[in-house]
């Protein structure tokens, strides 16, 4: 098994067998869910129209709680010091870790999507565009977050300064997650233009996250 595949079974192993952020992450997107329609009422075409949107912004915040934990723990413990001094090149460490945590959390968060659609009223046809975008733009959160997790290494409430940090950057993922469903609820013609450059920001974030994040921690570790 090559070194990078093995630390991303590693950061798998430890996240699942830890379970405490993987089940805050999705405990507070259940509950982000839950609430809203309380605190709307009972009217189901607004929240229909208003469903993903909603879903897709829980989920960036329900990502944000696990971003710090990317990094953290080995930084913290010394291990990311002796994986930066390692045979294998510290951007393709961060690519490993961001992978993880994309597979450990943004996947869990865009498969239990369909379950809380039904709590906002979700049209049928938009589960399947939903859960496919959701899986194509949450590589793009695990891998951004993780530039803020690496410059807030160290940082006391670094949470906070995190949250500042790469909300801004998941803007974009944000718009052409909610208009690539929107696309298909209003009628056909939309849905590809948003889709395919909400996978070109995943994809780009994918080469250039590590690079940035690799520097971030170097800084850090000098």
């Amino acid at each position: 098994m090559s070194p990078f595949l093995a630390l991303v079974r590693r950061d798998l192993a430890l996240a699942f067998r830890e379970g405490g952020a993987v089940g805050t992450t999705l405990g507070f997107y259940l509950m982000v869910v839950t609430m809203l329609p309380l605190g709307l009422g009972p009217d189901l075409n607004l929240l229909s129209r208003i469903a993903p949107g909603v879903l897709w912004v829980a989920l960036l915040l329900a990502a944000l709680l696990s971003l710090d934990r990317i990094f953290l723990n080995d930084y913290e413990e010394g291990a990311l010091e002796v994986m930066a001094l390692g045979p294998m090149p510290l951007e393709l460490v961060a690519a490993a870790k961001s992978l993880a945590h994309w597979i450990s959390t943004g996947i869990p968060l865009a498969l239990i999507t369909p379950a809380l659609g039904l709590l906002l009223n979700l049209d049928i046809d938009a589960y399947g565009v939903l859960v496919l975008t959701m899986l194509a733009g949450t590589p793009a959160i695990s891998f951004i977050g993780a530039i803020g997790g690496a410059l807030t290494l160290g940082l006391r409430r670094g949470g906070l300064l995190l949250s500042l940090l790469v909300l801004p950057l998941y803007v974009p993922t944000l718009i052409f997650g909610i208009s690539s469903v929107n696309a298909v609820l209003m009628g056909p013609g939309g849905f590809a233009a948003s889709f395919l450059i909400l996978c070109a920001l995943s994809l780009a974030s994918l080469v250039l996250a590590p690079i940035a994040a690799a520097a971030a921690i170097r800084m850090q570790l000098q």
